[in-house]
């Protein structure tokens, strides 16, 4: 692979649009209180959680229903104008940036559970609810909804970036999840794919075209995902290891003997020490695995028995059980917040956050060289790992006036996805392309697929107004 400098994966340069005030007039007249133009909404909508910038969009429409979003579409159709969806705004990698101008469509408001499939393990939802609401919605059902990338993300989110998360290594990802869906086509028509049933040998799959699509070819208004049994007994453990290495390869020999885990997370020392200040724990300021199991009393015992013997040999130590679910939830509230403690531990500074994935035999090569890397820089970081599935993310913490930390974090940043890449591995494993992957995906796809994609882009979207901008370059 040749790969390109690391300054042909920044943000490419702006085109804006024009958005002809005509349109803005059509979208008030049909919206209302619905179209925002404030200056503070349009700002709060031109920005994720990354560190890339643009301008944000003319403005915001907020959608309520399967109709508005239709409608806000066509109109944005007849005039040409870019329409970038927004869900809970907890993007990393530029995907609701408004690179070449035009409208934002909020769908936050669309958060109702519009159908609960007891029997069949299934749900239907709108694509504003966030995974934590959908849960609490079904948790009388004794049913639940696994994928949890970290952040409260909306479910329309999660399936237009096939995310994935802590839960992965046993439950999968959207991709696998995701059952059918309603989306609003460029030309604001709706079409509907997939069906409740589990299987289907009927036509292409336009649901998996759709999911993970960023938005760029379809804007998604019903979703039916899979559900599953809450597990009869749920076991949470802690283990600190000598060295990153001694807890990935614990990791690896869990995966290859076939452990059922249903969590694996791996946090670095210093990302421990970040976690320890900003939600007032006390855990051993050690590299640290954070694993979870599930099933009956029986299995979970008999799979935490065979965890600890493993790591025990790898130099594990100061094993800790959190079995009640307020000890668990405090666990993993930490380990969710990990990316505003880091943030926090350096005031003002930005997070250049980057996700990366390989098989699991070449894990503990990728990401020892990828931390001797980042230790030599200088730059502060942190290292947090969805290990079980041989995904794992860094952050760099720079300071955003710095032109010389930015600069060297994403010289970094392209060399450990250079990194992945040559070890079998993919560019982004969870985080979606969006914006700052887009040179990477040429890198892992090559020419041809990345322009079979542009080809399915202008067959979809002749216009190019659904988020472009995102995943290639028309």
């Amino acid at each position: 692979m040749n790969a390109p400098t690391a300054a042909a994966h920044l943000l490419p340069e702006i085109q804006l649009r024009d958005v002809p005030q005509a349109l803005i007039d059509a979208l008030q007249a049909r919206f209302g209180a619905q179209c925002s133009l404030a200056q503070a909404v349009r700002e709060q909508h031109g920005r994720d959680e990354g560190s890339l910038q643009a301008p944000p969009p003319s403005a915001v429409v907020f959608a309520e229903s399967t109709q508005d979003v239709a409608e806000a579409v066509k109109l944005a159709s007849q005039y040409e104008v870019p329409m970038i969806p927004y869900g809970a705004g907890s993007s990393l990698e530029g995907h609701l940036l408004a690179v070449q101008g035009g409208i934002s469509i909020d769908v936050s408001r669309m958060n109702q559970v519009l159908s609960i499939n007891a029997e069949d393990l299934t749900v239907t939802v709108q694509p504003g609810i966030t995974r934590k609401a959908l849960n609490e919605a079904i948790k009388d059902t004794g049913l639940f909804f696994p994928i949890d990338p970290g952040a409260d993300a909306s479910i329309g989110g999660m399936s237009a970036t096939r995310a994935s998360g802590t839960n992965a290594v046993r439950y999968g990802t959207m991709r696998e999840n995701v059952l059918a869906l309603e989306v609003v086509t460029a030309s604001g028509e709706v079409i509907h794919t997939g069906t409740r049933a589990k299987k289907s040998s009927a036509g292409y799959d336009l649901t998996r075209l759709m999911v993970g699509s960023e938005g760029t070819l379809g804007i998604m208004t019903e979703i039916t995902v899979r559900l599953y049994p809450l597990p009869e007994a749920v076991s949470a453990a802690i283990c600190s290891f000598p060295s990153i290495e001694a807890a990935v390869r614990t990791t690896i020999q869990i995966i290859q003997i076939g452990v059922p885990i249903a969590r694996v997370e791996l946090i670095d020392h210093h990302t421990v020490r970040m976690v320890n200040a900003h939600s007032k724990l006390t855990l051993r300021e050690e590299p640290m695995l954070l694993m979870e199991f599930h099933g009956s009393p029986a299995s979970v015992k008999e799979q935490a028995e065979m965890v600890q013997d493993i790591a025990s040999e790898f130099g594990g130590q100061a094993f800790e059980w959190a079995s009640t679910p307020e000890e668990r939830t405090r666990l993993w509230t930490a380990r969710h917040n990990a990316y505003f403690a880091a943030v926090q531990s350096r005031p003002g500074c930005r997070a250049i956050s980057t996700d990366t994935c390989v098989p699991i035999s070449r894990l503990a090569d990728c990401l020892l060289e990828s931390v001797d890397e980042v230790e030599a820089s200088g730059i502060p970081y942190f290292l947090v790992g969805h290990v079980g599935d041989g995904n794992f993310h860094f952050g760099y913490l720079i300071d955003p006036n710095s032109a010389e930390e930015r600069t060297k974090a994403e010289a970094m940043n392209h060399t450990l996805v250079a990194r992945a890449l040559s070890m079998g591995g993919t560019c982004t494993g969870e985080h979606g392309v969006g914006i700052h992957k887009m040179g990477f995906l040429l890198d892992e796809t090559g020419t041809g697929a990345v322009d079979m994609m542009r080809a399915i882009k202008r067959a979809l979207d002749p216009k190019n107004i659904l988020n472009p901008g995102k995943i290639f370059a028309l």
